[in-house]
């Protein structure tokens, strides 16, 4: 077996160094060696040779609109340098990492897994690159271990999925209710009487798509760290250690409504596509998501239910957090790059505020960036208005959760929440006390192996993230 199974990694090995060393071959100036063409000038002399730099990118969404934007700035930047953009979506870190094993890695490019890429000396440090007036746009933003590491800078927010409480609008109002829920309890209320009155037309007030861990994970994140003072992701900032007691009244709240009858039925092996087709249909009164709602609404299921969103419940209305906001880095500067210069002139171009209001304005992302929402206009999409930033809305710091999960014995949290929200028997304070005993031994042993430098900070306060993306 352990014979068979080196062989199969060798082959994955050997599949990605071709697939890498055949990018490299198919494209015109790609990676860090690549020579520099002459251009024919009008007279038939030779011009400035191009400085001729490769960007990948994993976002195919946009790719259009961007390799717009790429064609604009080779047609107009006075530094004669020339970008050639690909797409890379699938098996994107390690066709990284096989480019860089390869000298075949692109001179600038979109930033994956950002511990392995600094650690691996993948990324330059953009503080020694950058001009501190430019790295001003972002202050209050470099998170540690999102965007910096010991000080230096090497990746930068762009956008961000904001969460949401996604509601149908006539649903509520024949219910009675002519405002979403701000409370927990008042969720669960407005959920069972949806489903009182629709049950018999297939409608029930809340689903969410339990067939995986993000049917807890989405509404949780939300919720939780809007409440919490101290903790996301379970892990409380102040102490350096887990207790996932912040998700005790979601959890609470959610086996609530799967026990007043009030969740779509088969929540338990629904998954989010078939969820959002019923909400389409008006069968689903309430649900939890982030911000790529609208243009899912808008092209893969259109509807003309009367939809809108609201921030996520929290127990008692009061919000002493910010809701999470996903914005991991944007792109980043390959260390090994001869052509580091031409690739700052291309990063500070994606940077500048007309392509990145435009962009929002297009409804293709979400700012993080103050200097971006300030000067945009309202998104064309549909429905992306609730979702806009707020000063209830933040990026926290990492946590080490991941690396604690590799060390983890037993079930992981979500698992184990989705038991206690889907069946009636479960001792919902005896399994946190097991999570909270799991987890901080696990996260000791990963510590103990290097995996994870995240300490405690005693005087870390969500409440001080707040006003950081909106007001």
């Amino acid at each position: 077996m352990k014979k068979r199974f080196a062989t199969k990694r060798s082959f994955l090995l050997c599949s990605l160094l071709v697939m890498a060393l055949m990018l490299g071959a198919c494209s015109t100036g790609n990676g860090t060696n690549a020579a520099p063409e002459a251009s024919a000038g009008t007279n038939g002399a030779s011009s400035a040779a191009k400085t001729k730099i490769s960007y990948w990118t994993i976002d195919r969404h946009d790719m259009d609109y961007m390799q717009e934007q790429v064609d604009k700035y080779n047609a107009t930047n006075t530094d004669n340098i020339e970008v050639e953009m690909k797409v890379m979506a699938d098996n994107y870190n390690q066709a990284v990492e096989v480019a860089f094993a390869s000298n075949q890695a692109p001179d600038i490019f979109r930033s994956g897994d950002f511990q392995t890429y600094v650690n691996k000396g993948y990324f330059a440090p953009l503080d020694t690159l950058l001009s501190k007036e430019f790295l001003a746009k972002f202050d209050g933003l470099l998170v540690e271990d999102v965007y910096t590491k010991d000080g230096h800078v090497y990746t930068l927010p762009n956008t961000g999925q904001f969460w949401r409480l996604l509601y149908n609008v006539d649903l509520l109002e024949k219910a009675g209710y002519m405002e979403p829920p701000k409370t927990l309890d008042e969720m669960v209320e407005i959920a069972k009487k949806v489903t009182e009155q629709g049950k018999a037309e297939g409608i029930y007030g809340f689903a969410s798509n339990f067939k995986n861990g993000s049917g807890f994970t989405r509404p949780a994140f939300a919720s939780g760290s809007l409440s919490s003072e101290t903790s996301h992701e379970g892990f409380n900032y102040q102490t350096g250690e887990f207790d996932f007691g912040m998700y005790r009244d979601i959890a609470e709240a959610l086996h609530q409504m799967k026990t007043d009858g009030s969740m779509i039925p088969g929540a338990e092996s629904l998954d989010i596509d078939p969820l959002r087709a019923q909400f389409a249909q008006g069968k689903i009164a309430m649900y939890v998501n982030h911000s790529s709602e609208p243009a899912v609404y808008t092209s893969q299921f259109p509807t003309d239910i009367n939809w809108a969103s609201t921030l996520v419940p929290t127990k008692d209305g009061q919000i002493n957090g910010v809701t999470w906001v996903n914005a991991g880095g944007y792109i980043g500067i390959n260390a090994q790059s001869d052509k580091q210069a031409a690739a700052v002139k291309f990063l500070e171009y994606l940077y500048n505020t007309e392509l990145r209001t435009e962009y929002q304005e297009k409804g293709l992302g979400l700012s993080v960036l103050p200097y971006v929402n300030e000067a945009a206009g309202k998104p064309e999409l549909k429905g992306i208005e609730g979702f806009l930033p707020t000063k209830y809305d933040g990026i926290y710091p990492a946590t080490p959760i991941s690396v604690t999960e590799t060390k983890l014995e037993g079930k992981k949290a979500s698992d184990v929440f989705i038991e206690y929200i889907l069946t009636s028997n479960q001792d919902l304070e005896a399994a946190i006390k097991d999570l909270n005993t799991r987890y901080n031994k696990a996260l000791a042993a990963a510590r103990t192996e290097g995996l994870t430098n995240i300490q405690a900070n005693p005087s870390f306060s969500a409440k001080s993230l707040q006003g950081s993306l909106g007001q």
